[in-house]
């Protein structure tokens, strides 16, 4: 995929992947220069366009984090889902709205899917309403973690949670203090279906 690269051009897309995995943002051209231990940009930069020449990252002008690599680098985008339905697993999901021209590779995933954050419970998580969840499909997160969750019964999308598990209770807790915790005990905890863990998100602007 990459024998068209010199070994130092490889080495800068490698880091472009690798700092988007970890952090879910583009890295600065000076976080670039101080990974390879360079003191100046200049040559970063004819690196960079190199890269985009080539199709292996895309550009945003004006912006500080501009570069990013390309869909062709890494493979198949993330679906888009408006709303799953109640009781539906992943892989069946509704209401396909489109393809993000994204690889699951940027968020550290093979697979994961987009779900359209509504309202404003996980506000102090950094999450607000109209944001682009990305969620890598699993049915199992740890406690503490992030998720999107079905509830049976009681929730007609997917909502997106702080998971918190004790022995005796499961809470799916928001990040806004003005909005209540969902617990559930005994049984009730087989109402709550884990969908996919929380990896990061896009923001439309």
């Amino acid at each position: 995929m990459t024998s068209d690269l010199t070994p130092r051009q490889k080495s800068v897309l490698e880091y472009i992947i690798s700092f988007q995995q970890e952090n879910r943002m583009a890295p600065t051209v000076r976080e670039i220069c101080a990974h390879l231990g360079l003191s100046g940009p200049a040559g970063i930069h004819r690196i960079l366009n190199i890269l985009k020449d080539k199709g292996y990252i895309l550009a945003e002008p004006g912006k500080k984090r501009a570069w990013r690599f390309s869909r062709e680098v890494t493979g198949a985008g993330i679906p888009l889902v408006g709303t799953i339905a109640a009781g539906l697993p992943v892989e069946a999901v509704e209401n396909l709205e489109g393809e993000l021209a994204i690889s699951p590779a940027l968020f550290g995933a093979k697979r994961c899917f987009g779900l359209r954050v509504r309202g404003d419970s996980m506000i102090d998580a950094h999450i607000l309403d109209g944001d682009l969840a990305i969620i890598r499909p699993q049915r199992r997160v740890e406690s503490g973690e992030i998720a999107a969750v079905m509830v049976h019964d009681l929730l007609s999308e997917a909502t997106l949670k702080i998971v918190r598990r004790t022995r005796s209770a499961l809470t799916l807790e928001p990040a806004n203090p003005a909005c209540s915790p969902l617990v559930f005990k005994g049984p009730q905890r087989k109402q709550v279906v884990i969908l996919g863990k929380y990896m990061g998100l896009l923001r439309i602007v």
